[in-house]
């Protein structure tokens, strides 16, 4: 593996110890495979180099539920320290990742000074993202999650999606009729501008969020 371009492309990949780096895999990945699943035994650490993994979740009534994202970087953290994996993982986008044994990553870390510290500033920054999700989630209305969505992960009032909708309603806790449905409604009372991916949170209007509404 050639580590010096894997490090160019991955700046973070240049903590991981010599050792652990002899013990890596790279795997190529397709859409629609698993990488593991709900129960699974952990046996692997992975992070994404190229394309999309997505953790899932499905809910009693069929529903998914988008519980991570990951473009780029370690995936699955909340597992690290179980037995088995917590949620399914599944490839949105086809592209690459690296996996480490499970084992010898925990032996890196406990003997690797920079190498722990950078997996904690990691973990302090996944755990920051996991709390503006869970509060995403835990809003009543399909309104409030779309536009915390945009304010939370856009930038200025604006965010450009890379996935379908129906993968955006996923992650958004929703079902796509639902997702469709509000979203026609913000754009017709004048509260975003949908231009293809781009969806932007309109200054025409003044915007008061809804207290009540069902998100499904």
């Amino acid at each position: 593996m050639d580590w010096e371009a894997l490090i160019e492309s991955q700046p973070a990949l240049a903590v991981i110890p010599p050792k652990l780096r002899e013990l890596a895999a790279r795997r190529d990945t397709e859409t629609g495979e698993m990488l593991f699943r709900l129960g699974d035994r952990l046996r692997d650490i992975f992070y994404v180099v190229a394309g999309e993994i997505r953790l899932v979740r499905r809910t009693r009534n069929g529903m998914d539920i988008v519980m991570q994202r990951s473009r780029g970087g370690f995936f699955a953290e909340a597992s690290f320290n179980t037995k088995v994996y917590h949620c399914d993982a599944v490839v949105a986008r086809p592209g690459a990742v690296l996996r480490f044994p499970a084992q010898a990553f925990r032996a890196a870390l406990a003997t690797d000074v920079v190498f722990r510290n950078a997996w904690l500033v990691h973990l302090a920054h996944e755990l920051l993202k996991s709390r503006a999700r869970c509060e995403r989630l835990g809003l009543k209305s399909a309104e409030q999650r779309i536009i915390h969505y945009i304010e939370s992960e856009g930038a200025d009032g604006i965010v450009t999606l890379s996935e379908s909708r129906k993968a955006w309603a996923a992650e958004l806790g929703l079902t796509h009729e639902a997702l469709y449905r509000t979203l026609r409604r913000l754009q017709a009372d004048g509260t975003l501008d949908i231009d293809a991916d781009r969806i932007i949170l309109s200054r025409r209007k003044k915007r008061t969020p809804p207290v009540t509404g069902s998100a499904s």
